[in-house]
């Protein structure tokens, strides 16, 4: 690992921060679209320093990076924090989304190493699959009746959130500019894919890897980093994993791990606390 990382390219990683650093200026251009639905018209440096101290936030609690982000944006932008959060979770669907598409890709590009991977997991008894399948119908028929039917205060909550969910997810499709904010979500996620891609030409031995091995990584990644403290300690360890289905060494899956997940840290620090630090001096009358 030490000489993988004495012999790196570095110039492919610092392209890769700079194509991060793109798609989150691109997320903050885009949060534009559903404020100004609501009625607010925002300064895009706030909407960018709220943007980078979620991301930093997140690196302590994980999700608590939205609640920051809409708190900042009502210090120093006025707009209330319940919408500014319900915005946050309409961006989060569309994100979903565009994940779910990249996953799909991911399948079908690598159908036959997915396949041969997940089935061999599966017990082949088709009783005990169809029993399986039963249950899981059962519990979300009654789970599904219980939350659109119940009286009980945990089930409206939850009933209440989910219709507070689909309202959002029409919002984006409503807005004035749905196109533009369509577009910016396309490009994030393309920079997020492009961002890991790139590295790959930092290492001699993960150069010739190929797209759909980079499609894997990418989507395992993305759930190890959205699921953790920003995939602290995990990350690199299923990239480790994912690229070892491609014949790649474990020092070297590691290499690769440590040295995407390390860029990626240090710009969110560094950004995070300018962030922190710029917010009251561009917003002095605050």
């Amino acid at each position: 690992m030490k000489s993988s990382f004495l012999n790196a390219n570095y110039w492919w990683i610092a392209l890769s921060i700079l194509i991060a650093i793109a798609s989150h200026l691109s997320r903050a251009y885009r949060w534009k679209y559903m404020l100004t639905s609501l009625g607010y018209q925002t300064h895009f440096y706030n909407k960018t320093f709220a943007v980078f101290i979620s991301y930093f936030v997140n690196m302590g609690i994980p999700r608590a990076g939205e609640v920051a982000r809409a708190t900042t944006i009502n210090q120093y932008e006025g707009v209330p924090i319940d919408k500014a959060f319900g915005t946050i979770v309409a961006e989060r669907l569309a994100d979903m989304v565009l994940y779910l598409i990249i996953i799909g890709l991911g399948f079908i590009a690598q159908y036959s190493l997915i396949s041969e991977v997940v089935f061999s997991k599966i017990p082949k008894n088709p009783i005990f699959i169809l029993g399986i399948l039963i249950i899981i119908t059962i519990i979300g028929y009654l789970l599904f009746n219980s939350i659109k039917t119940s009286k009980i205060p945990f089930f409206k909550k939850v009933r209440t959130f989910i219709i507070g969910l689909w309202q959002g997810v029409q919002t984006i499709f409503t807005m004035e500019n749905k196109w533009a904010f369509i577009a910016h979500t396309v490009f994030i996620w393309l920079c997020y894919v492009l961002m890991l891609y790139v590295v790959t030409f930092a290492f001699p031995e993960t150069t010739g890897i190929g797209l759909g091995a980079v499609l894997v990584c990418f989507i395992l990644g993305t759930f190890a980093f959205a699921t953790t403290n920003s995939g602290i300690g995990v990350y690199p360890l299923v990239i480790q994993k994912a690229l070892l289905l491609y014949g790649v060494q474990e020092n070297i899956g590691a290499s690769f791990g440590w040295m995407m997940w390390s860029s990626q840290i240090m710009m969110i620090l560094l950004l995070g606390i300018l962030s922190f630090i710029l917010l009251p001096i561009f917003n002095k009358n605050k």
